[in-house]
């Protein structure tokens, strides 16, 4: 009975399989001339949608003889080609040739934090892999650009016979995240209750280093990856193991309104301001630490 389980089991797993290598082919060979943008959030506002906007740029202008069209994937319902060109040219000041391409996602919660309470990590790279499939089954592209790295959905690209690109912000998982578990650290990616125990903190390393393995191997099918600094090429580099498809391209920050101001300042006490979003991994408390200890001094 089990020996018949197993082998039920088998030829069940070996005909999905065939079904889904069919299925890529049969994609694979209805691919579009195309630069397909993965950025299911364009309505964020951050530093990574300018990045984005600036690439669609980029490429529209390269490539204006040779007919390749820059579509987006979004989760956002009311983007329209119109309304992305002009939230670019509103929002970040870059002025498109021609309103980009959209495809419409409707599975975007299968990515969203609030989906997985726990094992957030893996739940969330899990659900970017279901999202991209609704999204390259929909639209098949030459080209796959990642803009919001998420680096689990690079080998179902290539699988739908994909050239994969991508721009990594920020690791999904850093080598400074599992030093902080193993030496026991209780930060916004380490709870307080997992920091106190020798036990759940091994748990928890071991976890982490399972998903690094695996954030390595789906890294490392990239045909080219750009990261914006250097301590992120250091741990992807580290991680993906892919150094000569790696480069470092500085974010397209927008300096025009710096520049206009005048170089002198009056006399009075300083003012610093800190420019960043309010999420817990930007750790502003950590900013006020030094200040707290200098105001002392």
């Amino acid at each position: 009975m089990a020996i018949a389980f197993v082998i039920w089991g088998l030829i069940t797993a070996l005909s999905v399989s065939a079904l889904i290598i069919k299925l890529c082919i049969h994609i694979r060979r209805n691919r579009k001339r195309a630069m397909g943008f993965f950025h299911p959030y364009t309505n964020d506002g951050g530093g990574g949608e300018r990045v984005l906007w600036c690439a669609v740029k980029a490429i529209q202008e390269e490539t204006s003889h040779l007919d390749l069209d820059c579509v987006i994937y979004t989760g956002d319902h009311d983007a329209s080609p119109h309304s992305l060109m002009a939230r670019a040219l509103d929002r970040f000041g870059v002025k498109l040739i021609h309103p980009p391409k959209v495809v419409h996602l409707y599975k975007r919660k299968w990515f969203e934090e609030t989906t997985y309470p726990h094992f957030t990590m893996i739940g969330q790279s899990l659900g970017s892999v279901y999202l991209s499939w609704e999204a390259l089954y929909k639209f098949t592209p030459l080209y796959y650009f990642d803009t919001s790295g998420y680096a689990f959905t690079y080998p179902l690209a290539r699988m739908f016979g994909c050239k994969v690109i991508c721009y990594t912000h920020y690791p999904t998982i850093s080598l400074d995240m599992i030093y902080r578990v193993r030496e026991r650290y209780s930060m916004y990616n380490n709870d307080a209750l997992i920091a106190q125990s020798i036990w759940l903190s091994q748990c928890k390393v071991l976890y982490y280093t399972i998903i690094g393995w695996m954030y390595g191997f789906v890294g490392s099918c990239a045909h080219l990856a750009m990261v914006n600094s250097s301590w992120n090429q250091s741990h992807i580099e580290k991680l993906w193991r892919i150094p000569h498809r790696t480069k470092r391209v500085y974010p397209p920050c927008d300096t025009s309104g710096l520049q206009v101001l005048p170089l002198e300042r009056p006399s009075k006490s300083p003012i610093i301001i800190s420019v960043a979003q309010f999420r817990s991994e930007k750790a502003h408390t950590l900013q006020l630490k030094p200040f707290q200890l200098l105001s002392k001094s």
